[in-house]
């Protein structure tokens, strides 16, 4: 609602000026002004909808930021090694890279980021408040709508189906995930390398190469990683914890991928080929230094004498000839 500003030297002409849209009020004296309210004119809000994927917004800018997310379009370009970006904002970040200012420093730990993001994520990891908890299990979420989501878990209910193959789900955000398995669709690209991904939290553990960043750290020998998994799987190595255990012969082990590889004994399966011979291998490390005799790769030098071998084995059976250590 705005107010009539009109202002008038007699007080007879005001009131005429306010009888004119039906109102009596007691009007103040010298100078004589109308206070009336009247109603502003309601604009309608255009919608602009994506043609490709139906996404909808109020903002011009936003679709054509949106659209670019299709037709790959980068038109910002850094002057210095030459990357490209949908958004301009993506490119000033980018900037702080090169000149190496970090200007967003975390106030518990003092760790330093060029991007504002990168600190709020790894704020995260000092401020874990989460206000509303699950009832039936230990689980707790920093807003109610991810908990409601959440104890769709427990009641089995799984609202949100796939169009294409049905497949349902208890979240719209794991539907929203499921659907890039049809499209291909990748929107998370790195600023750094331009690597694209179908998921948010890959592109941000994908980050961590670039920044070096290691936020989870070992209480018992101070390693630090770059994810949570690989932290998880360390501890096994102070604990001692085999969780994944052989149904053929009840051998355990520490990480599921051990077991996965250790299955293939029993299995014979060798799933790992070689493009040139066709030879075939049970874990993808065998390939990776079967492919060297075929390509005549030679990555590991010895410091001494500049020697070259395929296999780091034969560089530290090389080493010990340097130092005449026993065999």
């Amino acid at each position: 609602m705005e107010k009539c500003t009109k202002r008038n030297r007699d007080k007879q002409i005001l009131n005429v000026s306010m009888s004119k849209i039906n109102f009596e009020s007691d009007v103040q004296q010298k100078p004589y002004s109308c206070e009336v309210s009247i109603p502003k004119k309601i604009r309608k809000q255009q919608t602009y909808s994506c043609e490709v994927c139906g996404y909808s917004c109020t903002l011009k800018c936003n679709m054509l930021q949106h659209q670019r997310t299709h037709t790959g379009e980068k038109p910002y370009s850094c002057e210095v090694c030459g990357y490209s970006f949908t958004l301009k904002s993506n490119l000033l970040r980018h900037r702080l890279t090169h000149i190496g200012e970090k200007p967003y420093s975390c106030e518990v730990c003092g760790l330093s980021f060029s991007d504002k993001t990168n600190l709020v994520r790894h704020l995260r990891i000092h401020t874990a408040g989460k206000t509303y908890s699950c009832g039936k299990c230990d689980s707790s979420f920093l807003n109610k709508k991810n908990l409601v989501e959440h104890m769709q878990t427990h009641k089995g209910e799984k609202p949100y189906s796939c169009e294409i193959c049905g497949s349902s789900f208890s979240k719209k955000s794991n539907l929203a995930q499921h659907r890039r398995t049809h499209t291909g669709e990748k929107p998370y690209s790195c600023e750094v390398c331009g690597s694209s991904f179908s998921h948010k939290i890959n592109l941000v553990r994908h980050l961590r190469t670039h920044t070096g960043e290691k936020p989870y750290s070992c209480e018992v020998c101070d390693s630090s990683f770059a994810e949570q998994t690989t932290l998880i799987r360390h501890m096994r190595s102070h604990t001692g914890e085999k969780p994944y255990s052989c149904e053929v012969c009840g051998s355990s082990f520490a990480s599921k991928s051990n077991l996965v590889q250790h299955v293939r004994t029993h299995t014979g399966e060798k799933p790992h080929v070689c493009e040139i011979c066709e030879s075939s291998f049970s874990h993808k490390i065998n390939l990776v230094r079967h492919l060297r005799t075929h390509t005549g790769e030679k990555p590991y030098s010895c410091d001494v004498c500049g020697s070259s071998f395929a296999q780091k084995s034969c560089l530290i059976r090389h080493i010990r000839k340097h130092k005449k250590i026993p065999q």
